[in-house]
């Protein structure tokens, strides 16, 4: 009954899926659409001096440079623009000036409100204006910048090549905002020493690209210059400015000290012992920048405070194989993070904990980009990758660690690269080195590959508690990958093959040992302005891992389609066949998941995450049945109240009976004052409920944790700073109330001192 139950399913999901293949293959054969080009303007230096306060009342602002956003791109495929949107460019000798007026029928259905700067999920959600430069034309990558009509700030590096978008990066500009009778108005000035762009005397000619977000029923997005979903890239398709002329970065250096004061208090007997005050712990520190060119820059640092005020989104830690990747948030690393790049994973700099110095210098010469770090890191971070799952340990011991990247451009869009990554402390070393390409065969497709080599060798201590060879050992790793983008189709094909004795401990790998086939094909179907979906994904999936004894391991086929329309509403289906190795036992598992998404009104975002269907139990090494709901709420109370609340339900059962229920709350409160300060709250809880009957091995029938956090933020700029704050961590366990185990105070400030 089974194999007749999955075959009927595979029929009707590859009957749902004929629509859209044949719609792009219909689409294909249609008479190709002429499409405007991008447009190329000429911009002159100011008249006059501008203050940026949102009212273009300057002289300087009558004889900008004009550019219009005729263009939707998204929604609609390079249709005429709903509303209005002038672009104004011009510059001086240490500025690069930009402003918008946004017209808007209906000027109190703008979407505006007050967050932290870089909140960009609930920043998308407001009214807001981009523009991006590249500063070099050498369409591959830009700097992008954001505002919405308060003047709040967002900016990203963005890479065409892998497809990078990390707003992590920070720049200090200014802006202002100002909602009219008309629409509203944004004023953005960006000193030229945020940017990188070429050494001459000559004239300079940039990419540039203007667009807006105007949400309403749905979100659509306008710009400067057409998107061509026939073209697999987006810089190659920006407007180009020319006039750029005499401009400088001044002398570029920018010192960075900080101060930071914390204490620590510990319940050293718990549950019974008291607190224990900790000592009160002084760290100054600082960083610095120094543009060495306009496009080469020096970082370094000193005792750097790498404290994250911005807590990790807590992680469901329970019944995982393989180790959790949390982002990069640390200023000092997001500097041309863009540059170490690559499609495996060997740069990832959060394994450096806590460092007691590190240095930095990225750029672009000619056509040569280059990349490289050292630090000295008073902890060792190590996973230790397998097949089938990982182990991670932390020593506390002094740790070198540097990295050299390379990249040429070749061509119109493709790249060679070269890197190196290493680590060596007291018995150890680890060292990665290996080249890469990335290679743009026509408009719709590319291809990218990489190959490393490691060398590793751990302490006889380590190697004997982790299982790992004693001696001096090697690996590879190999990655191809094909990707096919048009306006109706997607194909993307994708090899890698990682040896066994790969590691790279500067990245992140927590899986080797495995060759691994991936095959995708996507259909898109684009709806019509007013109608009643916007976009219609379907897509199949397959994909194998095998291990280096071609032994497989673990394979799916997944079918997928996914929906969006009016109010911003989205769904998006996907339902799996696999076949899981684990532990020596083979699997078969059906299993599904469903995502819905509704943005109706200014400032609310419902979405809701439910899986179901077969999971392995890997602690108990048998199939059980897994169901996870995980619903999500974010809401604005006018402009200056944020409330987010997201809980995620997971219960693995046995047949029908519960081995164990988890429950992961967490929920943010923010006020904002202004642009530049805000007081939260965070709170994160963790119940976990086993059936104690259904486990092979001796577990805590319940567990249950409690971190919360109060934070109050005065931002002048990203690096001028003061953070106020206190946080706990509660733990219960069977018998035990929820205790406070510790508690921490900290002060910290910051200053930019920008010569």
């Amino acid at each position: 009954m089974r194999k007749i139950k999955n075959k009927s399913i595979i029929l009707l999901l590859i009957l749902m899926v004929l629509p859209g293949l044949m719609q792009a293959q219909v689409k294909g054969k249609e008479k190709k659409r002429e499409l405007p080009k991008a447009l190329h303007y000429s911009v002159s230096s100011a008249i006059s001096k501008i203050k940026v306060d949102g009212i273009l009342d300057e002289k300087a602002w009558e004889h900008a440079t004009l550019v219009k956003l005729p263009f939707e791109w998204l929604p609609g495929d390079n249709i005429e623009a709903p509303v209005d949107t002038d672009c104004l460019i011009t510059f001086s000798k240490s500025h690069l000036y930009v402003a918008f007026r946004c017209y808007d029928p209906e000027p109190d259905k703008i979407r505006a409100h007050l967050m932290d700067r870089d909140s960009i999920d609930t920043f998308i959600q407001d009214d807001h204006v981009v523009f991006q430069v590249d500063t070099f034309n050498d369409e591959r990558r830009g700097f992008q910048f954001r505002a919405n009509p308060l003047g709040v700030q967002a900016e990203a590096n963005f890479s065409d090549q892998e497809g990078y978008e990390d707003f992590s990066w920070d720049a200090i500009w200014d802006t202002a905002g100002k909602i009219t009778d008309f629409g509203y108005v944004v004023e953005l000035a960006i000193p030229f020493n945020q940017l990188r762009f070429p050494k001459t005397k000559e004239k300079q000619t940039w990419g540039f690209s203007a667009s807006r977000s105007y949400p309403r029923s749905v979100r659509h997005r306008t710009i400067s210059h057409v998107r061509d979903r026939n073209r697999n890239c987006t810089t190659c398709q920006f407007n180009k400015i020319t006039g750029f002329l005499d401009i400088s970065p001044g002398k570029n250096i920018e010192f960075d000290p900080t101060l930071t004061i914390n204490r620590t208090d510990r319940r050293e007997n718990y549950p019974i012992g008291d607190m224990k005050n900790g000592t009160i712990k002084v760290e100054p520190g600082i960083s610095a920048r120094w543009g060495i060119t306009p496009n080469l820059i020096f970082n370094a640092t000193i005792n750097p405070d790498f404290s994250n005020v911005e807590a990790d989104v807590a992680q469901l830690e329970v019944n995982t194989r393989f180790a959790l990747r949390y982002p990069e948030k640390r200023p000092f690393f997001l500097e041309g993070a863009d540059f170490f790049l690559t499609p495996v994973e060997a740069v990832f700099t959060r394994t450096v904990y806590d460092p007691l110095w590190g240095a930095k210098m990225t750029g672009k010469i000619g056509k040569n980009a280059i990349g490289m770090f050292a630090t000295q890191d008073r902890y060792n971070n190590l996973v230790f990758p397998t097949n089938q799952g990982s182990m991670s340990t932390s020593l506390k011991e002094d740790i070198y660690s540097g990295v050299l990247r390379f990249r040429r451009d070749i061509g119109k869009g493709s790249t060679i690269g070269a890197l190196y990554s290493g680590r060596v402390g007291d018995e150890y070393f680890n060292h990665v080195m290996g080249a890469d390409g990335f290679f743009r065969l026509s408009r719709k497709s590319t291809v990218r590959v990489q190959y490393l080599h490691s060398e590793t060798d751990y302490p006889l201590s380590i190697a004997q508690n982790y299982n790992q060879n004693e001696d001096p050992f090697g690996g590879d790793a190999l990655h191809g990958e094909y990707n096919y983008m048009s306006r109706n189709l997607n194909v993307v094909a994708l090899y890698r093959n990682y040896s066994g004795g790969f590691r790279a401990d500067s990245g992140f790998v927590p899986r080797v040992d495995f060759r691994n086939y991936l095959g995708l094909i996507r259909s898109i179907i684009w709806g019509k302005r007013g109608g009643w979906f916007d976009r219609i994904h379907f897509q199949v999936l397959g994909n194998r891992y095998e291990d280096q004894e071609g032994n497989l391991t673990d394979q799916s086929l997944q079918f997928g389609a996914s929906y969006s329309g009016p109010l911003q509403s989205s769904a998006n289906a996907n339902f799996s066949l696999v076949k899981e190795v684990y532990n020596g036992s083979t699997y078969d598992i059906e299993a599904g998941n469903l995502v819905l998404g509704i943005k109706p009104i200014g400032g609310l975002n419902i979405t809701c995450y439910t899986r179901f269907g077969d999971s392995i139990d890997y602690v108990n090494s048998r199939l059980a049945h897994s169901f996870m709901l995980n619903p999500m709420i974010e809401f604005g109370l006018g402009k200056h109240l944020n409330i987010n609340f997201n809980h995620i339900f997971e219960r693995l059962s046995l047949n029908g009976e519960k081995i164990y229920d988890v429950n992961l709350t967490q929920a943010r409160v923010v006020y904002n004052f202004n642009v530049r300060s805000f007081l939260r709250a965070i709170v994160q809880y963790t119940d976990i409920d086993r059936n104690t009957g259904l486990y092979i091995v001796p577990v805590d029938k319940q567990t249950r944790t409690l971190f919360s956090q109060v934070l109050f933020s005065y931002k002048i700029n990203p690096q001028t700073v003061l953070f106020l704050g206190y946080s706990d961590d509660h733990l219960g366990l069977p018998g035990i109330d929820m205790t406070q185990t510790n508690r921490t105070f900290f002060l910290k400030i910051g200053y930019a001192l920008v010569l």
